[in-house]
């Protein structure tokens, strides 16, 4: 293939770019829904009177049930449209996020994020497949790009929006008003989006059980399985005690909260497209190091810092941003590269499970390690986190390295 011909390749068509818009919308809902207990979380905790573990039970419900869920449906990922599951599960994670909504007790919480958790975590596998079925390997990282922007414009719009109605009118108002919003954009779903059937078109025998064992067992997906892990358990430590840390640590107001989260969104809304782009064009796993070597810098600092002016905990958080998203597009276009055809819906379910599992076991334990010693006390032991994540970050490094060999011999197969 020439490089001409690559380049018209890896071109988008109108419907292409419809599937994009579709997908990441819905990723938009589904990420808000999730982040947005990062930045109600003091507002909850002197709400309810919850203490750094039990907010972390809220928070890892969520990703537990997603992960239990996830392995219940992995099995069946590829034995039916894409089109409709996802539109099922969606309708699931809408319900749930009412429920959030309207509850008013900390066990009325929990029960309620749990649900949101069973449909919602499925979500993101489902749209993972549908790109993998309906985009070429040198498209990928483009598309990851642009559907991680549903992350910054949570931060941009959602988060900041989401604050500002729930120091008004409750913290309950950001969940009722992600559900109008999911509502339309499941309607559209259903209009404009396509069956995806062409998994169905290739056969094979196995039952649900025997597909989910199969990919389970395939020695090449269980690196993906385990890098997936380590990345997620990075990432789902520290962030459930964002706006607690600043706030309580760093002195950040309530009222300067939502242009903290505004800032960093910005920043992650104009890197995601550049670095899609440049995962396409460069080798994915160089862009991966090098974004976890950065990550981890900031992380030492950050979790040290006392309180300093807003632009500094701002510059921060574009600097963390930037490393968070620079090793989440690379391995995730990486990741959609490893199943065969069959195996897609299979794999990204399992995938997506030990995310959210090892995410809310990561939560967990984060409560388990940050104390508070009342409600307007500093977190203590914020940088013992830090040193965690950064040692969990160089293992992560070796695993997408391993992950990144494995499709390049692959690659390498093809061509010869």
């Amino acid at each position: 293939m020439t490089k001409e011909t690559k380049l018209v390749a890896a071109k988008f068509t109108p419907y292409q770019i419809l599937v994009i818009v579709l997908l990441a919308v819905t990723q938009f809902t589904v990420i808000l829904d999730f982040m947005v207990m990062s930045p109600l979380g003091d507002m909850l905790m002197k709400s309810m009177n919850l203490s750094t573990k039990q907010f972390a039970f809220a928070v890892s419900g969520y990703a537990i049930s997603a992960g239990i869920s996830g392995f219940l449906t992995a099995g069946f990922a590829d034995k039916f449209d894409r089109k409709r599951l996802l539109l099922f599960f969606y309708i699931g994670f809408i319900i749930g996020t009412l429920f959030c909504g309207l509850t008013t007790s900390y066990p009325m919480l929990l029960a309620a994020r749990i649900v949101t958790g069973i449909f919602g975590g499925v979500i993101g596998s489902i749209s993972m497949a549908i790109v993998a079925d309906l985009f070429a390997l040198e498209q990928r990282g483009r598309v990851m790009g642009f559907m991680q922007m549903g992350f910054g414009a949570s931060q941009v719009l959602g988060i900041p929006i989401g604050l500002y109605l729930a120091n008004a009118w409750g913290w309950q108002v950001p969940f009722l008003l992600i559900t109008g919003l999911a509502l339309l954009i499941w309607a559209l779903i259903l209009i404009k989006l396509k069956p995806v059937t062409h998994h169905l078109e290739v056969k094979h025998d196995k039952s649900a059980l025997l597909h989910l064992w199969h990919t389970i067992s395939n020695r090449t997906y269980r690196i993906g399985f385990l890098a997936t892990a380590l990345l997620s358990i990075g990432g789902f430590m520290m962030m459930p005690w964002g706006s607690a840390f600043a706030i309580n640590n760093l002195h950040v107001t309530a009222q300067q909260l939502p242009l903290l989260f505004m800032v960093g969104g910005v920043s992650s809304l104009l890197l995601m497209p550049v670095v899609g782009k440049l995962s396409d064009r460069a080798d994915k796993f160089t862009i991966f190091a090098f974004a976890s070597v950065w990550m981890m810098a900031v992380v030492f600092f950050y979790t040290k810092l006392t309180p300093v002016p807003l632009w500094v905990v701002m510059l921060f958080n574009v600097a963390m941003m930037i490393g968070i998203f620079s090793r989440m597009v690379p391995s995730m276009a990486l990741a959609t590269a490893l199943p065969q055809l069959t195996d897609r819906g299979a794999f990204m379910s399992i995938n997506s499970s030990l995310q959210q599992i090892s995410g809310g076991i990561a939560a967990i334990v984060g409560g388990m390690v940050v104390v508070q010693k009342d409600k307007h006390s500093p977190l203590e032991h914020y940088d013992t986190l830090g040193y965690l994540i950064i040692v969990i970050s160089i293992l992560g490094i070796g695993m997408v390295y391993r992950m990144s060999n494995v499709i390049k011999a692959r690659l390498h197969l093809k061509k010869a």
